[in-house]
């Protein structure tokens, strides 16, 4: 399915050309995220963390935040950004594959921190769920009109190494 949004010039181009990573003082915004120093990401960085995601495996928005900060030595990263880079991620990966590209970022793999769908996700929330279903993973019955969520999420997060390095996937991750 084609976004319902167009760009001028490529998404993945885009991310590249955003702004550099830094750490700024959060303490203006204590009542809401917290003290201390706050890391604004870079789209990139955004990107490798869930292109670092393998199949079978899913991540939460928070888990990226919280990756993101402890790479910065931060204390947090800003949600406003790292969702906003999320989003730009998906769109990216979706160009390149429409432009016939095989191996993308899998976004489809990020969920909210209480394990739902996206809606904001090229192709929305049934698209999302398509890919999901195709790994094997499976879903709750929604109460309502709110996402579906994965089936026992919890259990199939990664788990973040400690100390790990964005650029060296293989001790990135602690696949249990």
């Amino acid at each position: 399915m084609a976004s319902k949004f167009r760009s001028q010039i490529p998404w993945r181009e885009a991310g590249a050309s955003a702004g550099s990573q830094g750490c700024a003082d959060s303490a203006a915004r204590a009542g809401a995220i917290g003290k201390g120093t706050m890391v604004i990401p870079k789209p990139l960085d955004v990107d490798a963390l869930i292109r670092n995601v393998p199949k079978g495996k899913l991540v939460t928005v928070t888990q990226l935040r919280e990756q993101l900060a402890k790479q910065c030595k931060a204390d947090v990263a800003c949600p406003l950004t790292t969702g906003i880079f999320v989003r730009i991620a998906a769109e990216a990966a979706e160009e390149e594959r429409r432009a016939g590209k095989k191996e993308v970022t899998p976004y489809w793999r990020v969920l909210t921190q209480d394990g739902k769908l996206n809606p904001k996700f090229p192709g929305g929330v049934q698209a999302q769920k398509r890919r999901l279903l195709a790994e094997g993973h499976k879903f709750n019955q929604p109460k309502s009109s709110r996402p579906p969520a994965v089936k026992d999420f919890e259990k199939q997060l990664v788990a973040y190494l400690e100390d790990a390095d964005i650029d060296d996937p293989d001790l990135f991750f602690n696949l249990r």
